[in-house]
């Protein structure tokens, strides 16, 4: 039942990223009528949760969920729950200590690497975000701010790779983007550029002809780290999409989120790794989740996540298995975690 909807994705009148972007859900009850999902009373509940992180979710990405199923695993990475509301011990609005940027909307966490938030918003909003209390209103995406931030990196020889993260870096504007790189291109200490985006998973046709151009006309080595959490999400326009950027040299990565009831078990992570591989993209990172304030009920325990990758390890090739890590705030980069059972 996939592939019936591909269709409507090519008419022109979707064609256009900006237009797709702008054909969002916000409502849960409209969200559920679309997928002719009975709501019920605990798909009800969670309608205000929206005030907590507000609903949003693009046609595109709902024509990938299947109808009539409120277990779906992309309608759950995205719609509402009371479980949000849930005050869990130990979860936080700022897991990863962020809040202190060295310049506004740039985080200098690793020696050799900046991480600039290009802008504020996203596609979709994936209610286990990290950053879902994170204040945009004082990061905004402006080319002031990036101008402060280009400056902050020129004057720092040590740092050889920049991280655009966001909320969502390619909701930048493409002649954006081009300026950017442009501007990262004439500082000679720069010499890798990793790009974090969910949005070519959401909406493919964000990888336009403009975008692709800028990309193989650079200097600069590009990584495109996607954000997928589920086969399902991996559809045909996308398999294009990413090889529009393999042409041109792109490296393509993926990082998921181990997420309860979406993804924890290996054989769905092992139908990931292979829909991913088939899109010629190479899975990267699996994170466990960011212990942030609303995604309790995503939580999938250390153990747990150590007995689901030692599966993994038995149904596909070791470089179609992404690292097990986890971010630690204030850490200087990313902890892996050891497959070594801890309670036997």
């Amino acid at each position: 039942h996939k592939m019936a909807h591909i269709v409507t994705l090519n008419t022109p009148s979707r064609e256009d990223w900006l237009t797709q972007l702008a054909d969002v859900v916000t409502d849960p009850d409209e969200l559920l009528r679309l997928l002719n999902i009975d709501a019920e009373e605990k798909l009800l509940a969670g309608r205000s949760a929206k005030k907590l992180f507000a609903l949003r979710v693009p046609r595109s990405f709902i024509d990938r969920m299947e109808k009539g199923n409120p277990d779906d695993p992309l309608l759950r990475q995205v719609l509402t729950s009371q479980d949000e509301f849930v005050i869990a011990p130990g979860f936080s609005t700022d897991p990863l200590e962020e809040q202190h940027s060295v310049v506004s909307g740039l985080l200098h966490k690793y020696h050799n690497r900046a991480l600039l938030l290009v802008k504020g918003g996203c596609a979709v909003n994936c209610r286990y975000c990290f950053r879902r209390h994170f204040p945009y209103a004082e990061n905004q995406g402006n080319k002031r701010n990036w101008q402060t931030a280009l400056e902050y990196v020129a004057a720092h020889p040590e740092l050889d790779e920049m991280i655009f993260s966001g909320g969502d870096p390619l909701m930048a504007k493409d002649h954006e983007l081009d300026w950017l790189l442009t501007q990262l291109e004439a500082i000679p200490h720069i010499k890798r550029l990793r790009i974090h985006s969910r949005l070519p998973i959401v909406i493919p046709a964000r990888i336009t002809e403009a975008l692709v151009e800028c990309f193989a006309r650079s200097t600069l080595q590009i990584l495109l780290v996607n954000h997928i959490n589920h086969a399902n999400e991996v559809d045909e326009t996308f398999r294009q999409a990413m090889a529009k950027l393999r042409r041109v040299g792109v490296t393509l990565l993926n990082q998921s989120v181990l997420l309860r009831d979406v993804n924890d078990n290996a054989q769905t992570l092992a139908n990931l790794s292979n829909a991913l591989f088939d899109a010629g993209v190479m899975p990267y990172y699996l994170h466990v989740l960011d212990k942030v304030q609303g995604a309790a009920h995503f939580m999938v325990s250390d153990d747990e996540a150590r007995q689901i990758m030692r599966e993994l390890l038995t149904l596909v090739s070791g470089y179609l298995v992404p690292k097990l890590a986890r971010e630690i705030g204030g850490e200087p980069s990313k902890t892996p975690l050891d497959l070594q059972l801890r309670q036997q």
